[in-house]
């Protein structure tokens, strides 16, 4: 009944796709998690002018927009192609069923280039969807050179290699994960807003949350919390963890997965945190100062900095809001969170095509690659530096942004993508971590013991995806 409802679902989505054309809308960051439109919100986007016609299927417009730069700084490929995008949220999981559909149906209208976002990369690149991705060795790229060249992290690479071990998918953002603090909270807890001192404090680098506790009683002493919600850990707690949630082929939780219930009930017995849920107007509160009571920091990559804390600090310059106010250390655990993949169909007809532009977004290190622009704030007028995939183009690039009181992030966030694992990682993730976080917030809000949230966890992955426990 679940494929049927699925196939329909995305039957009525394409059916809608002209009528609609809204805008899809845009902040940056494929994985915000906050974005509100409807699952009608549906655009279409067109870049250059050639007889031959490109498709592109993306979830927000940010890879379509790098299509269309990347036609105005190399005019030629224009003029000999046109790049029809096709623009679909994920929201109400309307992203999906639509691609597979235009996947499966193949012929003109199958995409021949399109996106997937870490929360379900891995059905597109070693999953049920996998067989529809052409290798990057097909598309003339040369594979294991420029990955070693441009030094991709690990972990990037691992997500997008396919079971027989060819690369089919890679992606232009750096996830990951570290600690971004409170300066002035900081100074008044800790006497110092230097990233070495904070790091210090939290325990920064030691795979222990040990004195990160210590940090949360000595913040909680002056009136602070360490974070806003639980949510701002479970990403660090996820992505440490050493197995994913799908171990040969049953549900698994793993032992730092599920300990995650005891920290989030942690953080609400002893008032570390002001109880808040990641994306909702209380949590974008705390980035402004002025929630509950003052928080030391959020968990996450860049993209959180530029795309999600900027828009909802206060201000655009130093001095207003909490801009300026910022700064980033070393995560006590190793993490990434979120990035958008590429991915190329095995059947298009223009694989060179296709294989240029991949190339210019994943692995060209020049200062005429998007990721050298995307780093330096030189990819458009915003003027906005982003840790990218490529540790060569950040060790080359100046991060130093005044949102961070003026700190070169690259000298956090390019390490912090060596600790991550993407190894973890399932196909079903968005759907399962939706299951657990709701059972977490309902054992720490006393509705359920931890073994009933635990067992109503698995009854219900059981019920909604038809995977047993082990």
């Amino acid at each position: 009944m679940k494929k049927v409802i699925s196939a329909l679902s995305a039957l009525a989505l394409l059916a809608s796709m002209t009528a609609c054309g809204k805008n899809a809308g845009n902040n940056g960051s494929s994985d915000n998690g906050g974005d509100t439109e409807s699952s009608t919100d549906i655009e279409t986007m067109s870049a250059g002018s050639g007889d031959t016609v490109l498709t592109l299927y993306s979830f927000t417009k940010e890879v379509p927009e790098m299509m269309a730069k990347y036609i105005e700084m190399n005019p030629e490929f224009g003029k000999k192609y046109k790049v029809e995008s096709t623009i679909i949220p994920t929201t109400d999981g309307a992203y999906q069923p639509a691609l597979d559909m235009a996947l499966a149906n193949g012929g003109k209208d199958a995409p021949d280039l399109y996106c997937a976002e870490a929360a379900f990369v891995l059905k597109y690149t070693q999953g049920d969807a996998s067989k529809y991705a052409a290798p990057y060795e097909d598309l003339g790229i040369s594979v294991d050179s420029e990955i070693s060249a441009a030094e991709i992290a690990p972990y990037a690479v691992d997500i997008g290699t396919n079971k027989d071990g060819k690369v089919v998918g890679l992606g232009y953002q750096a996830t990951g994960g570290a600690f971004i603090y409170r300066r002035s909270i900081a100074k008044d807890v800790f006497g110092s807003d230097d990233p070495a001192a904070v790091s210090e404090a939290i325990g920064g680098g030691s795979q222990s949350w040990d004195k990160f506790w210590d940090a949360a009683e000595q913040l909680k002493g002056k009136g602070y919390g360490i974070v806003s919600g639980d949510g701002d850990i479970w990403h660090a707690v996820e992505n440490s963890s050493d197995q994913g949630w799908i171990v040969n082929g049953k549900l698994h939780i793993d032992p730092k997965r599920e300990e995650f219930m005891d920290i989030s009930m942690k953080l609400k017995d002893n008032n570390y945190y002001n109880d808040t849920r990641d994306w909702n107007e209380a949590w974008f509160a705390d980035m402004q100062g002025t929630g509950e009571k003052g928080v030391l920091g959020f968990f996450g990559p860049a993209w959180l900095i530029n795309y999600t804390m900027a828009e909802h600090c206060g201000g655009t310059k130093v001095g207003e809001g909490t801009y300026g106010d910022w700064g980033v250390c070393e995560s006590p655990i190793g993490f990434f969170w979120g990035g958008t993949w590429l991915l190329a169909n095995k059947d298009s007809e223009n694989k060179d095509a296709v294989g240029e532009f991949i190339d210019w977004v994943t692995l060209n290190t020049n200062e005429d690659g998007l990721q050298y622009m995307w780093a330096n704030g030189t990819y458009n007028d915003a003027g906005t530096k982003d840790a990218v995939a490529s540790a060569a183009v950040m060790a080359k690039s100046d991060g130093s942004v005044d949102f961070l009181g003026g700190q070169n992030m690259f000298d956090v966030f390019e390490p912090a993508n060596a600790f991550a694992n993407g190894k973890n990682l399932t196909q079903y993730d968005e759907s399962i971590n939706s299951i657990w976080r709701d059972q977490v917030r309902q054992y720490t809000s006393g509705q359920k013991t931890k073994d009933d949230a635990i067992q109503s966890f698995k009854d219900q992955v059981e019920d909604t995806l038809d995977i047993e426990a082990e």
